[in-house]
């Protein structure tokens, strides 16, 4: 039987016209590194010894200078700075909310942008990260899917945020050791801007860096990836990253889902559910989080509730209920307080872990469906960011 090719999409992950000059080191995968040493000229007896050195520099301790990674050669320093680089992309602007929450806007190749957001809290760190420039999804309640997709990151774009999120934390060890005080960034959410599992090789690159022990050292339990529901990619998610698995549900019918999260029409409810079945088994995850954005008498009723529950039965579930975050133009409003509580209290009682997200870095435009590029924003008024969402300003 012919092999079926990957879930992609019909956008390319670099820019047209690829950069001359040295390669970037960031974003390559082990065994990749070691190619491209082999290839610089580096003995091929020598060059896995390489790799574990050069890693561990770059993503043990954050170091950007090859003159810096004292236990290599001279020599050979000076060959990887003619060969090689070592890029993230450039922070434009960083906020600051009033919850300590911080969204960076950071400029990548092609002189794209895409926004990055830490919220902190008691117990952890939380890194939202972009798959991509854009998003092609065109969810009706979120303000991402509002900029239309540019291209894919690639795994160095997607890795770099973590590591400038790093940089602005101060939170790369002192050269030379091994261990974390304490980790402000503990987690990853794969939840920013772009349909991660519409750029699967890259963000599975990238994860495969955040965890590895020499590096970043981040556990695949502490990694998070969002998807809307790209049902033939999930098995591999499984498979391939292992990582925790968020699924963007918003509606108990394939009529609502459709309007709400249009990738409905292509794969459906019991489609989709059938793949979130077998993920914990393949990938060894507790469960499944479910999200739902609560929107005022379109999907937040309680016979929503009860549907929800029979849904996912059997399936090893939490529920997490986003009170809508509104932005200019949006067509729909937050449910109300008691509405949320109301539904999250009949979710509770089937058994299943319902907790309402607190909404965080609302003042910057950072909170959850909010994202989107400040270069994009500004080229439109509020009358035409409107306009495009199909609300009159009466």
């Amino acid at each position: 039987m012919p092999v079926k090719a990957p879930i992609t999409q019909d956008v390319m992950t670099l820019p047209r016209k690829l950069p001359e000059g040295p390669q970037n080191l960031v974003g390559l995968t082990r065994d990749a590194m070691r190619a491209a040493l082999i290839a610089s000229g580096t003995p091929e007896k020598q060059a896995k010894m390489r790799v574990g050195q050069i890693w561990q520099w770059i993503y043990q301790w954050g170091v950007r200078d090859f003159d810096a990674m004292t236990n290599l050669s001279k020599a050979f320093r000076a060959d990887l700075a003619e060969n090689f680089v070592i890029e993230v992309p450039e922070v434009v602007t960083k906020q600051v909310s009033t919850d300590g929450t911080r969204k960076y806007l950071v400029r990548i190749a092609g002189g794209h942008e895409v926004e990055v957001v830490y919220i902190p809290e008691e117990d952890r760190g939380t890194l939202c990260v972009s798959s991509q420039v854009g998003c092609t999804l065109t969810c009706s309640f979120c303000h991402t899917g509002t900029q239309k997709l540019v291209r894919n990151l690639t795994a160095a774009e997607i890795i770099g945020q973590v590591m400038i999120a790093r940089d602005d934390l101060g939170e790369w060890p002192q050269t030379g050791t091994r261990t974390y005080e304490a980790r402000m960034l503990s987690n990853i959410v794969l939840m920013g801007m772009g349909e991660p599992l519409y750029n699967f090789e890259n963000v599975r690159d990238a994860m495969k860096i955040a965890m590895d022990p020499e590096g970043i050292q981040l556990s695949r339990r502490r990694i998070t990836l969002s998807t809307s529901g790209v049902v033939p990619e999930i098995a591999r998610t499984a498979e391939e990253i292992g990582c925790q698995l968020a699924v963007s549900f918003h509606a108990t019918t394939d009529e609502v889902r459709n309007m709400l999260v249009p990738i409905n029409k292509r794969w459906n409810i019991e489609k989709l559910l059938d793949a979130l079945r077998e993920y914990p088994k393949v990938s060894n995850s507790e469960r499944i989080t479910f999200e739902y954005v609560m929107l005022d008498g379109v999907n937040d009723s309680d016979a929503d509730a009860h549907r929800l529950v029979k849904l996912i039965e059997g399936i090893p579930a939490k529920i997490n209920l986003i009170p809508f975050n509104e932005w200019p133009g949006a067509p729909y409003k937050r449910s109300s307080n008691n509405r949320i509580r109301a539904f999250s209290e009949i979710v509770y009682k089937a058994g299943y872990a319902s907790p309402v997200r607190k909404p965080r870095g609302e003042d910057i435009m950072a909170a959850c469906g909010q994202l989107k590029s400040e270069t994009e924003r500004a080229r439109k008024s509020k009358r035409a960011i409107e306009a495009e969402a199909g609300v009159s300003q009466g």
